[in-house]
């Protein structure tokens, strides 16, 4: 059983927040891939480099999906060191122990007979929305008929995601002096009021088996120029996690009937609706239970968005599954070491497993 933990502690040490540390890190994951006698495909989009390894035959896939990047953050969170069964650094848990495990892990199946693909898919830019990585990939035929996106879950699976629209208004008011403001109208005033009905419509108050609502966060607001004069515009943003269940074109419908002034779409982006009864995530979870000390598993939804929402729309049933870890995005990002070992042990057993079904 190869340990995953030298690998994980080499990435971390990659300032990987830019395009340079990406490929850099892309580079060393290369490297390290070829010596281990694996095969590896480089590619490049936009001049981000990322990496495909695959193993096994069959007509099935199942795909390890992991990025690389990560977001910025001091030099001392590029030192990591480990403390009480705890590694700290800056992509400890997001995701770079999901990748180092991964590697190791289709390091150790290379001389399996395995009946069903492996594809090891390290992308470049989750962070930053995935466009230039996971969504390339897809749209380019590197598609899996399960896949295991490698984010930090607790040891849980997350089965399903919100999808996200987020809208961009340009609502007008009319200017006056700020000595008598109710001879305009306040553009500021006027985009709270249109936020506080938007918090009202219907899509807002639904809820499905895994959500209990959508989330709507107010953004950004821009508008005014000085203080003595009411502000005719106001610049409005909103980010809307809605529900796997929801439709954007139905939501943005709703929304411009209580809208008066402009609307446009800045990102929207669809939501992972995977099947808790999915034969992959039964095994997956039974996996879990047989190499940890977990008796039930904990499988639930998502509120926030990840790459595996670029393999839904080719058929593909995505989840994110990682290991224990807290802070992500912190000053203090750690990963718990027996966690990320364990990890890597689920992968393998839940592979040869499901293989031998």
């Amino acid at each position: 059983m190869g340990d995953p933990i030298p690998l994980l502690e080499k990435l971390i040490e990659i300032d990987s927040s830019e395009k340079p540390g990406i490929n850099k890190a892309m580079d060393y994951c290369e490297a390290w891939l070829k010596d281990q006698g694996l095969p590896v495909d480089k590619l490049e989009n936009e001049g981000y480099k990322m990496l495909v390894c695959e193993i096994g035959n069959g007509e099935n896939t199942i795909v390890f999906n992991g990025h690389i990047d990560v977001i910025e953050a001091e030099e001392y969170q590029f030192e990591p060191y480990i403390n009480d069964g705890k590694m700290y650094g800056r992509g400890s848990v997001d995701m770079k122990a999901g990748v180092a495990s991964m590697m190791e892990t289709v390091a150790q199946l290379k001389e399996s007979n395995l009946s069903t693909k492996v594809m090891l898919q390290i992308v470049p830019d989750e962070e930053t929305g995935g466009n230039h990585g996971t969504r390339f990939l897809t749209e380019n035929g590197y598609l899996g008929d399960f896949i295991i996106c490698g984010e930090p879950t607790h040891m849980g699976i997350a089965i399903q995601s919100k999808g996200v629209l987020q809208l961009d208004f340009n609502i007008r008011g009319k200017p006056a002096h700020g000595s008598r403001p109710w001879e305009g109208v306040n553009a500021i005033t006027n985009a709270y009021k249109i936020f506080e009905q938007i918090l009202k419509l219907p899509f807002a108050e639904e809820s499905s088996s895994m959500f209990e609502k959508p989330s709507i966060n107010l953004a950004k607001l821009k508008a005014g120029t000085v203080y003595n004069k009411v502000p005719e515009s106001c610049k409005m943003s909103l980010d809307i996690r809605y529900l796997p269940n929801q439709f954007p074109d139905d939501i943005l419908e709703q929304i411009e009937e209580v809208t008066d002034g402009e609307v446009k779409i800045h990102q929207s982006k669809g939501p992972v609706k995977t099947k808790e009864d999915n034969p992959y995530v039964q095994a997956l979870a039974e996996s879990v239970k047989n190499q940890t000390d977990l008796e039930r598993v904990n499988i639930f939804g998502q509120h926030g968005s990840n790459d595996g929402q670029y393999f839904t729309e080719y058929g593909g049933s995505a989840v994110e599954f990682g290991p224990v870890g807290y802070d992500w995005h912190g000053d203090k990002e750690l990963v718990y070491v027996d966690s990320v070992r364990e990890y890597q042990q689920v992968l393998e057993d839940f592979t040869k497993n499901y293989n031998s079904r």
